[in-house]
């Protein structure tokens, strides 16, 4: 058997009491770390779930599951994923492997980025399609985001932009080299993911978003320490959100009610 399960965005607790009773008896624990991370270290997971927690990398999801999945034919074991187990394409793939293998999967939901931002008032169902923004480099500057924006934009309907994290990435001169030396850890601020919009706009020119647009960064949601900021574009490039985890979204058409619950978070009120 092969639980895969939602843990949801804060720390340890998070999970869900049916979540917490399979990882109790599953022989083997793997936490998914590199799709997104929770706001605690494993050894908290560990100490409240009773159970040895084995991280699973990229390069373990994407090279060795079957690793897991071969011993899920023989006994229980946990997949564990920040927020929902449906929230990256990765555990939609994990699970169509696994009935190839002929083996029984669970998946036991949690809350996500993707209806938590629900916290900074604007209605999910007028949400457009979802776009992930990663770091542009010198060589490497992707904007296919850019078409999607424009159009969840000319139907009236908000943006969630999901922001680039980096964990045990190696470096391409170590690949090059042939010996793989990890980078630091990298976490996109909101800042940073609104400097390369306007960089991507300046060049496409079709109006999806500018300076003076509508966007609220999120930051930590779902923590003690949520922060939650409206503004337009150009004010929030000089907000500090803080530690990670941070997302941002650019707003459609604002209906009255949203306009009214986010008038408790604009930079005004938030400075």
């Amino acid at each position: 058997m092969l639980y895969v399960i939602g843990l949801g965005l804060y720390d340890e607790k998070d999970i869900t009491v049916r979540g917490l009773e399979a990882v109790r008896t599953c022989q083997t624990v793997y936490l998914e770390a590199y799709t997104s991370l929770l706001l605690v270290q494993k050894e908290k997971l560990e100490e409240f779930y009773g159970k040895k927690v084995l991280i699973a990398d990229r390069e373990f999801v994407e090279m060795e599951a079957d690793t897991m999945l071969d011993s899920a034919k023989e006994h229980s074991v946990a997949f564990l994923v920040v927020g929902d187990p449906f929230g990256a394409t990765t555990h939609t793939d994990l699970q169509i492997r696994a009935h190839q293998k002929g083996i029984k999967v669970e998946v036991i939901h949690n809350a996500s980025i993707l209806n938590a931002v629900g916290a900074c008032g604007l209605q999910l169902y007028r949400y457009g399609e979802a776009v992930s923004i990663v770091f542009f480099t010198e060589t490497w500057q992707p904007d296919s985001f850019y078409d999607r924006i424009l159009s969840n934009r000319k139907q009236g309907l908000h943006t969630l932009c999901l922001l680039d994290i980096k964990v045990k990435e190696p470096s391409l001169e170590s690949l090059a080299r042939g010996k793989k030396v990890y980078e630091p850890a990298r976490f996109m601020t909101v800042n940073t993911a609104i400097e390369q919009l306007l960089q991507v706009e300046a060049s496409r020119n079709l109006g999806a978003f500018g300076k003076d647009s509508l966007a609220i960064g999120v930051a930590r949601i779902g923590s003690p320490s949520q922060q939650i900021v409206a503004g337009t574009m150009q004010e929030l490039l000089d907000v500090d959100f803080g530690e990670p985890l941070h997302s941002l979204i650019l707003a459609g058409d604002m209906h009255v009610i949203e306009t009214e619950f986010l008038e408790q978070f604009t930079v005004k009120r938030s400075s």
